[in-house]
């Protein structure tokens, strides 16, 4: 993996769990604004906040996508975990598990190569 790529799936990776924890703030105090107490309104400042990191998210995610090309179905399951509430950490344990496998891998072709070349 290339340096470029590496950075697309960071920035990525740091702006789901930010744009997740927006989500369900947003949706918590809608809830709450429409069942509880109505004189909540909350979601007139946290809306343009959550659209705003949505934006990012959007960007950064298509970015990874085209670095990364990957295959339609798992471009769109990340892009589907950003619409639903907590999805954001999803995405993020994704890949952080995928960008330590490869770490993993990446040491043991090295390792591998020091053992021919011995």
């Amino acid at each position: 993996m290339d340096l470029k790529t590496a950075s697309a799936i960071r920035r990525l990776r740091l702006i789901s769990v930010p744009e997740g924890v927006s989500w369900i703030i947003l949706f918590t105090c809608t809830v709450i604004k429409y069942t509880i107490n109505p004189d909540v309104d909350v979601a007139r400042v946290l809306g343009p906040i959550h659209g705003v990191l949505f934006i990012i998210y959007v960007i950064f995610w298509a970015d990874a996508w085209n670095r990364t090309k990957w295959n339609k179905s798992k471009a769109a399951l990340y892009f589907a975990y950003s619409i639903i509430p907590g999805g954001g950490f999803i995405i993020e344990r994704t890949l952080r598990r995928a960008a330590e496998d490869e770490v993993i891998a990446a040491r043991a072709r090295k390792e591998r190569e020091g053992v021919v070349n011995a």
